[in-house]
């Protein structure tokens, strides 16, 4: 029988041998969830603040004491944040002390005021949550709340405000991140010839908008389908003075969807927990654009957040 020829790899095949290969990128993918509810385990046991507190390295011993835990479940924890380069640890005579490392103290505590603690507490108590019903959110093409809590999301924000404490909860996570990219969103633009500013929020669909010169939508927009998006930029259009702007506070995708992975991420937990997506610059322009905005431009910030700035003309 004769040799068929040697067609050469096939195109998108391994080079090297699978025995060869270690997915390192896959498994920590895989595992990427133990690092989640290892800091806010840490977090929600307070370990951050007890050593913020003690204002010197403690032992094992001593922290599972203070935040009453098991001493092997506290001494696995610590280890974990240890190898996290979330503490800093030092011996003494064969025992191990922890300390919180710079970035631990400034973000991980409570008492500072650049805490994310409160962000983290909604990360794993409600979007953590959610996320455990991707899956059927991809297949259905809307949020998961009700699989997730019971409750109907039939009114959004009835859904995500379900109690008070989880309205408070929410509020404090938009805050917490707000204190670390606020800044840089709103240096963005010169946004000096605008003296009177309406950061909006309520019940902007169905309450009165007061009238302003610059309008704030902080991740507002990203929540809501495009035609709801629509409906309430043609409110504010109406309602904003000549000259004036719309300044939105989002986080944007590349203009080909290929990233930042930090946006397309976000675009996923939209699905699980809202009725909208993340989108791009110019998906926003086009937005304002249709609800009468003009002079449309988008500024990127490095951070989280970014800045797209409409205006109405005079």
């Amino acid at each position: 029988m004769a040799e068929l020829p040697d067609a050469g790899p096939t195109k998108g095949a391994p080079t090297t041998p699978a025995t060869d290969v270690y997915p390192r990128k896959i498994l920590e993918y895989m595992e990427g969830f133990l690092i989640s509810k290892t800091v806010f385990t840490s977090c929600e046991l307070g370990v951050f603040d007890v050593l913020l507190a003690a204002e010197r390295p403690l032992s094992a011993e001593e922290i599972s004491q203070a935040v009453g835990a098991s001493l092997d479940g506290t001494q696995r924890l610590l280890a974990a944040c240890a190898g996290l380069q979330l503490l800093n640890t030092h011996w003494d005579n064969g025992q191990v002390f922890y300390s919180n490392t710079e970035q631990s103290r400034v973000f991980l505590t409570r008492s500072s005021p650049l805490s994310l603690c409160q962000s983290i507490q909604y990360s794993s108590r409600t979007i953590y949550l959610c996320w455990h019903y991707l899956t059927d959110a991809v297949r259905e093409g809307r949020n998961q709340y009700e699989k997730a809590f019971g409750v109907s999301s039939k009114d959004l924000f009835q859904a995500l405000y379900r109690s008070d404490e989880e309205m408070v909860k929410f509020m404090h996570l938009m805050n917490s991140i707000w204190n670390i990219c606020g800044r840089d969103v709103v240096t963005a633009f010169d946004l000096t010839p605008f003296k009177v500013i309406c950061d909006l929020g309520g019940d902007f669909f169905k309450d009165s908008l007061p009238v302003a010169d610059l309008y704030i939508l902080a991740r507002i927009l990203h929540d809501w389908t495009d035609e709801r998006c629509i409906e309430l930029l043609c409110r504010i259009y109406k309602a904003c003075k000549p000259g004036g702007a719309v300044l939105l506070v989002e986080a944007l995708l590349n203009e080909d969807g290929s990233g930042p992975l930090t946006a397309q991420l976000y675009s996923l937990n939209m699905l699980v927990q809202t009725e909208g997506r993340e989108r791009t610059g110019a998906q926003y322009a086009a937005l304002l654009a249709a609800s009468g905005f003009t002079n449309i431009q988008h500024r990127l910030t490095g951070k989280i957040y970014d800045a797209v700035l409409g205006h109405k003309e005079t």
